[in-house]
């Protein structure tokens, strides 16, 4: 399987463990925000395949303690189950990033014990979770289904959104409180620019608003904070 990109090191990717973060190509939604847009279509340029990847983690024994995976929206890639598999094999703990709309791939990967974190993107509120993915329309019964999944696995679990002043406001919060109500962690991040992102007019909220928003989804979530904010 090809992997399009690599970050060696990571000490904030994966809560609590030292890691490295590798990126997948193929994407299903098309946010306008989006700081890894060149990884939207599937034939973006590999930088090593599988086995490469692998040799890697085994030259980094005793120094790294988990991978990171994300996208693009990795459960796109028919591969995934058995590169996690191979990563597994070698005794590192995963952590998978999705957008949530293959909840099937999810379960999967929780029922055979080859996840052992997942970060779901929650994009919106219902009623702007189309535009704010950058489509004209979206079925979210799959979005549901993997916060249902999720909340119910054991596995280790955030939610989390990327929040953009033009696209978000109180009442975002208020709903997206609703949609996970009862879940263990929700992190909020401001949205930075990035030469990656292929629209521009975006910009992130300033420190109050984003204090607010935190404030309205709190009463929903066992835990809720702003990451990425100094």
């Amino acid at each position: 399987m090809d992997l399009n990109g690599i970050q060696k090191l990571t000490l904030l990717d994966y809560p609590g463990k030292v890691a490295c973060t590798v990126f997948l190509s193929g994407c299903d939604l098309r946010c306008p925000f989006c700081h890894n847009s060149e990884l939207w279509g599937p034939n973006a340029p590999a930088v090593m395949d599988d086995l490469e990847f692998y040799a890697f983690l085994d030259k980094r024994r005793g120094m790294l303690e988990g991978v990171c995976i994300t996208g693009g929206e990795p459960t796109l890639r028919k591969e995934l189950y058995g590169f996690i598999k191979g990563i597994k094999e070698r005794g590192y703990s995963v952590k998978l990033d999705s957008n949530g709309f293959r909840p099937e791939v999810l379960e999967g990967l929780i029922k055979d014990k080859l996840v052992d974190y997942i970060a779901m993107d929650i994009k919106n509120d219902p009623a702007r979770y189309a535009v704010t993915s950058g489509l004209d329309r979206l079925d979210l019964a799959p979005v549901y289904g993997s916060i249902k999944l999720l909340m119910e696995s054991g596995v280790g679990y955030e939610f989390r959104t990327t929040v953009v002043k033009e696209l978000h406001d109180t009442d975002s919060f208020v709903n997206i409180g609703r949609m996970i109500d009862g879940a263990e962690r929700y992190y909020l991040q401001p949205f930075t620019d990035r030469d990656t992102v292929r629209f521009s007019g975006f910009h992130a909220p300033d420190a109050d608003e984003m204090k607010t928003y935190l404030e309205a989804v709190k009463p929903h979530v066992k835990f809720a904070a702003i990451r990425g904010m100094e």
